[in-house]
C-alpha cells in the first residue's frame, strides 16, 4: 500500500519532474550526481532493487536534500529547476567542489562551505563547515562522517576517514583515521584504538 501511494505521489508530480529526468539523462555518466546516486540507494533506501530513474524520481520527490545536492550538480541549469520543485531552504550546499557519494542524511539548519569535500562524505543536521574571520574555509577528505551540531570553522584540513562526533567543534587539523569529539575538538579514537589527544 505504502509503494503504491509513493507511485502515485510520484505520478502527480510529474510534470514537476520531468525536466529534472531530461537534464539527468543527459548528464555525462562522469558527472558526480549518479555516485551520488547509488549512495543514496544505499543509505536511503537500504539497498532496494530499483532502477536509476525510479529512484531519481523518488529521491527527488521524497528528499529534498536529494534535491540540493542533485542542483548544485545541474550547475546553472539546477537553478531553473529549482523553480519547478523548491529545494530545501534550510541546506546551504555552498561548495563547488563536492567529490561524489555526498549523503546528507538530514540537512536542517546545515552549512557547507569548504574549499574542497571528498568523496563518499556524510554530513547530519544542524553541522556548520565555513569561513573563520582570517583563515579561510575548511577542506574535508574522502570518507568523512560529520554528526549532529558539528563545526568545522576556518582553514583546517580535515583527513581522510575520520568521523566528527555530534556538537564537536574543531579549529585546528585533523588527520586521517581519528574520531574527535567534544569542544575543543579532542581525538579519542586514532585507527580504531582508544586514544586522548589534543587536536
Amino acid at each position: 500500500m505504502k509503494s503504491l501511494l509513493q507511485t502515485m505521489i510520484i505520478l502527480l508530480n510529474f510534470p514537476r519532474l520531468w525536466p529534472h529526468l531530461v537534464v539527468f539523462l543527459s548528464l555525462s555518466t562522469k558527472n558526480p550526481i549518479h555516485e551520488d546516486l547509488e549512495r543514496w540507494k544505499t543509505s536511503y533506501l537500504k539497498g532496494k532493487k530499483i532502477g536509476a530513474i525510479k529512484a531519481i524520481l523518488f529521491l527527488l520527490v521524497f528528499q529534498p536534500e536529494f534535491r540540493n545536492l542533485f542542483y548544485l550538480r545541474c550547475g546553472h541549469i539546477g537553478k531553473l529547476l529549482a523553480l519547478c520543485l523548491p529545494p530545501m531552504d534550510t541546506l546551504f550546499l555552498a561548495t563547488k567542489d563536492v567529490g561524489p557519494g555526498l549523503f546528507v542524511q538530514h540537512g536542517f539548519a546545515t552549512i557547507l562551505l569548504a574549499k574542497k569535500v571528498g568523496s563518499n562524505c556524510w554530513i547530519n543536521q544542524q553541522v556548520t563547515v565555513g569561513y573563520d574571520a582570517h583563515h579561510g574555509c575548511p577542506t574535508i577528505g574522502n570518507d568523512v562522517t560529520i554528526n549532529a551540531g558539528a563545526k568545522i570553522i576556518g582553514g583546517v584540513t580535515i583527513g581522510d576517514r575520520v568521523v566528527i562526533g555530534a556538537n564537536a567543534v574543531v579549529v585546528r587539523n585533523v588527520p586521517s583515521d581519528v574520531t574527535v569529539v567534544g569542544v575543543p575538538g579532542r581525538i579519542v579514537r586514532r585507527n580504531g584504538i582508544r586514544v586522548d589527544e589534543k587536536l
